[in-house]
């Protein structure tokens, strides 16, 4: 089961744009591919993802590039009809599911549509998510010969008993291996970790991420699991089957976490995200970071979600700050509707100066950069104080206009953005 996509207006079904977003913008631009194809589903995961017996009627991996090449065509069209000015790739982010399910050449055709669509911005940032046991030396080499940049392996644990129950399949041996290759090819590398399985202890913990710094990588993701209603793992639990950890559990795993890896020097520049610094320059996914400072993107694929907001010239009209939409999220559906040549639109929601506020405020806390104190509303302002006091602001950052998170402030993020947005 996957999650239900969420409500909003009809969108146009020729993909056509919202007036305010035309012309200039100082934002960046990217694009984001989903990928909804995995070899196995496992039993934690409620992404928009899809097992081959599931598919059919055109909805197969085989032509998959090609009907996400239509949308590329698609999206193009639509910003130049409302005359949107044209700027180059600032990053790429191939997601899924599992995007290496495709064959290597299909993901560099997707990524060739894209750069002779829009062009790629110098240094762009070409990122693929990919599992363990769904790569080899010559694929990594191909990827980066097609132009990508870096990948992100998702590791989730070092130790068996916990992949197991997280249903998945990759041999965790394997990993250092895809870092050893896609390290020789050139690529970045990023592997994301997943805390708080329910039956993975605190050494349990501790040995994943010290196997994940063993491989010498620059940047790492470590998540807390979240049981979603309606995957496998929910029923496991409800059934008692499973016992999911307490909050001060995996508590205690961000905490040890945050210091592994800070001793390692890679520093938190976002809640769930470290990196080093590499060459002087951080080696931050600065596809999710344009996410987090609200740039712009177009989400290509099944599901895909995107933004584009306010051209520059508009910045000061008060009934407009930007168009979030989302396609719909089968894959044959989404490919029966480009084939029509129509958007695969499903909704879309035309967001307000007071929803892009609160929306700035929701993302901006969480990076290390911090949050301007006087982009908070007046009233919230007295409120940073109160923070500082219970110890999850730094009180030095707020001295100089930053709002920036404690450790503990961290673990209590949403309790944070609560306090100064209601």
């Amino acid at each position: 089961m996957t999650p239900s996509l969420p409500l909003g207006s009809p969108a146009p079904s020729d993909g056509a744009l919202p007036p305010g977003v035309r012309g200039p913008s100082s934002r960046a631009f990217g694009v984001y591919v989903h990928v909804p194809f995995c070899r196995v589903r496992c039993g934690y995961c409620d992404f928009n993802t899809y097992t081959s017996t599931e598919l059919g009627g055109g909805a197969d991996a085989d032509r998959y590039a090609t009907t996400a090449l239509r949308e590329v065509a698609l999206a193009r069209r639509a910003m130049d009809d409302a005359l949107v000015a044209p700027r180059a790739v600032s990053t790429v982010f191939l997601g899924g599911g599992t995007p290496t399910m495709l064959p290597a050449a299909d993901l560099a055709a997707i990524l060739g549509g894209v750069r002779d669509t829009w062009g790629l911005a110098p240094g762009a940032e070409v990122t693929t998510e990919a599992n363990p046991d769904s790569v080899d030396e010559r694929y990594l080499a191909t990827l980066a010969e097609a132009g990508f940049t870096r990948v992100s392996f998702g590791m989730q644990s070092a130790v068996p008993h916990v992949l197991a129950t997280l249903e998945r399949t990759h041999d965790p041996a394997r990993v250092p291996d895809v870092v050893r290759w896609a390290r020789a090819a050139g690529l970045d590398v990023s592997l994301d970790l997943i805390y708080g399985t329910p039956g993975e202890s605190l050494d349990d913990w501790r040995r994943s991420v010290e196997a994940a710094l063993e491989t010498g990588v620059d940047h790492v993701s470590a998540y807390a699991l979240v049981v979603e209603p309606g995957t496998r793992m929910a029923v496991q639990v409800r059934r008692g089957e499973l016992s999911m950890p307490s909050g001060d559990d995996q508590a205690d795993k961000y905490e040890l976490a945050d210091e592994l890896l800070e001793q390692a020097g890679l520093h938190w520049y976002e809640v769930s995200n470290w990196a080093r610094e590499v060459d002087g320059v951080p080696a931050a996914c600065r596809h999710n970071l344009a996410y987090w400072r609200g740039d712009d993107w177009w989400g290509i694929g099944p599901g895909a979600h995107s933004y584009l907001g306010p051209g520059d010239a508009a910045q000061d009209d008060d009934g407009f700050a930007g168009v979030r939409w989302w396609n719909v999220k089968h894959p044959r559906a989404y490919a029966t509707a480009l084939e029509r040549g129509a958007s695969p639109a499903a909704g879309r929601e035309l967001l307000t100066p007071a929803q892009a506020s609160l929306e700035e405020v929701l993302l901006g806390v969480r990076l290390a950069e911090g949050f301007a104190v006087d982009r908070l509303a007046p009233q919230a302002r007295p409120r940073v104080a109160r923070l500082i006091a219970r110890g999850l602001v730094d009180g030095r950052a707020a001295v100089d206009g930053r709002l920036v998170l404690t450790r503990r402030g961290r673990l209590l993020a949403d309790g944070v953005v609560d306090e100064l947005t209601d």
